[in-house]
């Protein structure tokens, strides 16, 4: 049974694409043979996971950063195979044990934006051409070595392959790994049963569900509902954004709901229960959030960017909308709530390609060929 390392930054119960995709993944894999352990950071608890779990507190950094590495070493010497989910994680000896890692976005543009380096509303496609001060250059460059490095590269979709390689990774080593969608429990109430618990009136309602960031676009969707005035707009996520959210909100009276971080049954309720879904974000590798509302049946609208085109056919399961044109927006907003039974029906469309067992068996096969 070959032992599987998996380095990552997050895990559950936090929120984020590489916490879902592990839960996801790990069973599948367990089931076919593998010997799964993670080590993460995150505040230690009574974890209840099939697979041992590590958590190293997010103290100061340097002593996070020695702790994770002493106990990288541990998992390093036990393992035939890394599979990290995040680069600068301090993975230090073991030069011979294979190591692959799942991208799905640019660390670098994110640190730079976080860190005031470049404009706050600087896209990750802008930033792949931007040359910036030497701060900008070494955060890619560093990116940029340390993927080309490992023995292979997982993205979840084409346009991060085409990304990935722009950086200059060898094509061979990238591979298209498309996401899938975690079971997910059956709801019970109907439509109507849940809108009449969230004391929801017929008014049409919007909802988003994305971590509060200024790339995620909810300021475009709050600046949309000025002209929509018969429309709710119904907000679920948390982050640094969210004052500035609130503020640009506040005139919209109670139009505009923040529901704060929900875990997924409730989300999945709220999905079921609107109208239609919002994503109207900057970038987006591969949406977990996309393919829950479609599986639920509920239409989207999505920005025109990143991976979403490879989930969202324009006027068959959702609407695509150009970034960032606020006019657009609206109109594809209208259309969508007008043509959402019709949308509704073709959820199903293309979701074929995003079923756990093809993502966990190419995974697999893509794992035991680095052994």
């Amino acid at each position: 049974m070959p032992k599987l390392f998996v380095a990552s930054g997050i895990f559950h119960p936090e929120p984020g694409g590489p916490a879902t995709y592990l839960t996801t993944i790990l069973p599948a894999l367990q089931e076919l043979g593998w010997q799964p352990r993670v080590l993460t950071f995150g505040e230690p608890g009574a974890d209840d996971y099939p697979y041992p779990v590590t958590r190293i507190a997010r103290v100061p950094y340097l002593i996070r950063q020695a702790r994770y590495a002493l106990a990288a070493r541990k998992h390093l010497a036990w393992a035939d195979l890394v599979y990290a989910h995040t680069i600068d994680l301090p993975l230090l000896g073991s030069p011979e044990v294979p190591r692959v890692i799942k991208v799905v976005g640019d660390q670098a543009w994110e640190r730079c934006i976080r860190r005031g380096w470049i404009r706050a509303d600087c896209r990750i496609d802008e930033f792949q051409a931007f040359g910036g001060d030497w701060r900008v250059r070494w955060q890619k460059a560093s990116r940029s070595r340390q993927v080309a490095a490992l023995d292979a590269v997982i993205v979840p979709s084409q346009y991060l392959k085409r990304m990935v390689t722009a950086w200059g990774v060898d094509q061979g080593k990238v591979h298209v790994i498309y996401n899938a969608l975690p079971p997910m429990q059956p709801l019970r109430e109907t439509l109507a049963e849940i809108r009449s618990q969230l004391n929801w009136d017929d008014r049409p309602t919007l909802l988003t569900v994305v971590r509060l960031q200024r790339w995620k676009g909810v300021d475009h969707l709050i600046e949309a509902l000025r002209q929509l005035p018969d429309l709710r707009l119904v907000v679920v996520g948390d982050g640094p954004d969210r004052p500035r959210l609130a503020e640009l909100a506040a005139p919209l009276g109670d139009r505009v709901i923040f529901k704060g971080r929900l875990d997924r049954n409730r989300v999945h309720r709220l999905m079921r229960a609107a109208d239609a879904l919002a994503l109207y974000s900057g970038y987006e590798g591969l949406s977990h959030t996309l393919l829950e509302s479609l599986r639920l049946e509920t239409p989207v609208l999505a920005s025109d960017i990143g991976g979403n085109p490879e989930i969202i056919r324009h006027g068959v399961n959702g609407v695509l909308v150009p970034y960032v044109d606020i006019a657009a927006l609206q109109h594809g907003i209208m259309e969508l709530l007008e043509r959402r039974y019709e949308l509704a029906a073709n959820s199903q469309v293309g979701l074929d390609r995003f079923r756990l067992d093809t993502m966990a068996t190419r995974t697999d096969a893509l794992l035991r060929s680095l052994l």
